[in-house]
């Protein structure tokens, strides 16, 4: 094709010291899932990755374990690779950061950043552990906060109160590493300077390659100048030695994003591609990397100055997602909610998850919920109750009464087309990464297709005389416009796509033509649901090993409504809902979920009121004149942006879907809602 896009892809490189979590799988699924679509719409779309296998707790977890740091590198990285094939993530590369090709462009960046004038060398004190002759990280130093005094605390910060302080100013400090008194040494080390390159940092920010929430919390950076980068360690290190230092290390944040780098140059190598034409400073070519909110920093500021000073392109975009949490927490061992990938996949289909996720997910930095009832109710209901339900439904008509051949006319052309001229929306949602509304869409038309099934109803037709030709008629539009929402899930479900495919003896396309008068094979089941035991057992496979009970399966995590206390009749009844209009909205600076809302709620009596609906609404002017649900008699609350004098009720499906009410529905402001 002669549009046809040329894209390099990769996610952040998980740590090689520990499994693969659900939480890590949000980022690595969401970016399957555009590679996927990008290669459905025939764009040259290759996506790489590498396990970052250096610094100082992989060297200290290898001496726990009695292993050399590269054999424990390369246990995990068969975990990790075994975890990643089980969620279907179709990796075109994966490699670690401990290879030659990424000491090969460490070297190289560094060098030409040092001869470019962007290195300094300077002294620093740090702490040191006398016993173990090793440089301590902040993280490695416990003690007593120097603020609040609570016990056990990070060298960096304080966990209790959420004070930030330096090693030297912690209480009572200790080694985690030996329990030693750590004491204080100098040491040079060399730093990228970043002042030369703040200019160029700032435009390309604002150039609409990082998502504006983003760009807001990267500018804090620039308030008070840009600080020098500390890039190098002191041996004992596993990691790279700087060239022209012995003795000294590359700082793990250089080396690996390096790692993407240098995974493509071991594919390229490999396949014959030109590494240069995607990392060259003059590439036309697509460069996209998803990476976590909590990294941002280095992925959007250090990384694309260390790529610029070294003359290599910057990424076109940056894709930050929020985090994980499950049942409305953080994810926990002790309550068995820290699900490893291998974990869920002993007892579930790896694709249950990945349409959870893509339901979840929008193109911004919201956190999302993995609430396990409501997993169980959506992916029954979508997938199996909707989607495969087509199939199922159609399939075995087909099969007993024609032989597997499908008709040759579709019984309704123009609801085929309608089908397909679906997919255009559908694939704008999924280029800006708003899979959530690809699927709500997708789920839309399946509703559409098992209407025409119940209106047909080919169970009915087959048992009256004289019908065959009709009967066939139905199911092959069904098996048709099955074959279409495949296709636009193809994506997120590719092991049930390859099923489809084997199915109906055709290949699943984006803007496909009718299957006519073809066969098809018998059909088999597609997906089953999930039951309630599976998800026990996988909970209970997930507590810590002491405190598994087998024999007493652990309850589903309760949807967050069903958490909240139990208040009886009376104390509901003093709820005052009344509908209000609103007359004014507009948001407020320096928040990324608010809107600032004026409520009309009659008798010339209004309202303000903070809601946090702005990643629904980003232009608040739309809402003004519509109508709204609110609480009128919740007590005044004292915010950092003003006084909240109420609440705004409204529907969500979770992220950025946030509805409500409708311009005008009939009602007047400060009516009562009973």
């Amino acid at each position: 094709m002669s549009d046809t896009r040329h894209i390099l892809v990769t996610s952040a490189l998980p740590y090689a010291n520990g499994p693969i979590h659900l939480g890590h799988l949000v980022e690595y699924i969401q970016t399957d899932i555009w590679v996927r679509f990008q290669k459905t719409q025939e764009h040259s779309c290759y996506y790489v990755c590498a396990d970052d296998a250096h610094g100082t707790p992989i060297m200290l977890k290898a001496e726990q374990e009695g292993l050399h740091p590269e054999a424990l590198i390369a246990k995990i990285a068969r975990a990790h690779q075994a975890d990643f094939a089980g969620f279907l993530i179709g990796f075109d590369n994966y490699y670690s950061t401990h290879s030659k090709e990424n000491q090969y462009f460490a070297n190289r960046i560094y060098t030409r950043l040092r001869d470019g004038g962007h290195i300094q060398r300077k002294t620093i004190e740090q702490s040191y552990d006398p016993e173990k002759q090793m440089f301590l990280p902040d993280r490695y130093i416990r003690g007593e906060c120097p603020r609040c005094g609570a016990a056990d605390q990070y060298g960096d910060n304080c966990e209790t109160c959420g004070a930030t302080y330096t090693p030297m100013e912690l209480k009572n400090p200790k080694s985690a590493v030996s329990g030693a008194t750590p004491i204080t040494k100098s040491s040079e080390h060399f730093f990228v300077d970043l002042s030369g390159l703040q200019a160029m940092l700032k435009d390309w920010l604002n150039s609409g390659a990082v998502q504006e929430a983003m760009v807001r919390k990267l500018n804090e950076w620039f308030e008070a100048g840009l600080m020098p980068w500390d890039i190098s360690r002191d041996a004992p290190y596993f990691g790279f030695e700087i060239p022209d230092a012995p003795g000294k290390y590359f700082y793990v944040w250089l080396d690996a994003p390096i790692g993407y780098m240098a995974s493509f140059k071991h594919f390229c190598d490999r396949e014959g591609v030109d590494f240069d034409a995607y990392w060259g400073m003059d590439s036309t070519y697509e460069l996209y990397h998803f990476i976590g909110k909590d990294i941002i920093s280095f992925h959007a500021l250090f990384w694309p100055a260390m790529l610029h000073g070294a003359s290599f392109r910057k990424p076109s975009g940056i894709f930050a997602h929020g985090f994980l949490t499950v049942g409305g927490e953080k994810m926990s061992k002790s309550r068995g909610t820290f699900i490893t990938a291998e974990s869920y996949l002993k007892h579930l289909n790896p694709e249950y998850l990945r349409y959870y996720f893509a339901a979840k997910l929008g193109s911004g930095v919201d956190d999302i919920d993995l609430n396990l009832e409501d997993f169980l109710l959506r992916v029954n209901a979508d997938l199996v109750g909707k989607v495969v339900n087509i199939a199922s439904r159609c399939a075995g008509f087909i099969s007993k009464n024609f032989h597997g051949q499908l008709a040759k006319q579709l019984h309704d052309a123009q609801l085929f087309e309608a089908f397909v001229a679906a997919g255009e929306p559908i694939a704008e949602a999924y280029a800006a990464r708003e899979y959530s509304k690809a699927m709500r869409d997708i789920m839309a038309l399946a509703d559409q297709a098992n209407q025409y099934i119940d209106t047909h109803k080919p169970w009915v037709i087959a048992k009256q005389s004289g019908q065959e030709a009709l009967l066939q008629a139905v199911c092959t539009q069904g098996l048709n416009l099955f074959r279409v929402l495949l296709g636009y899930l193809q994506p997120v479900l590719p092991k049930m796509a390859y099923a489809v495919e084997a199915f109906l003896q055709a290949p699943l396309t984006w803007r496909p033509e009718p299957l006519l008068g073809c066969f098809i094979s018998p059909y088999q089941p597609l997906m089953t649901r999930i039951e309630r035991p599976q998800i026990d057992a996988m909970l209970a496979d997930s507590l810590p090993p002491a405190t598994r009970q087998p024999a007493q399966p652990q309850p589903v995590a309760p949807a967050p409504a069903a958490q909240a206390a139990v208040i009886d009749y009376e104390v509901f009844a003093q709820v005052d809902l009344r509908i209000a209009r609103i007359v004014a909205a507009q948001a407020v600076e320096g928040a990324d979920k608010l809107l600032q809302l004026t409520l009309d709620i009659g008798e010339a009596n209004t309202r303000n009121v903070f809601a946090g609906i702005k990643p629904a609404y980003p232009d608040p002017a739309q809402l003004e004149g519509r109508l709204t649900l609110m609480v009128a008699n919740l007590a005044p609350r004292k915010m950092r942006f003003g006084i909240s004098e109420g609440m705004v009720l409204a529907a969500s499906a979770g992220g950025s879907d946030i509805f409500i009410l409708s311009p005008d529905t009939g009602a007047q402001p400060g009516m009562r809602v009973k």
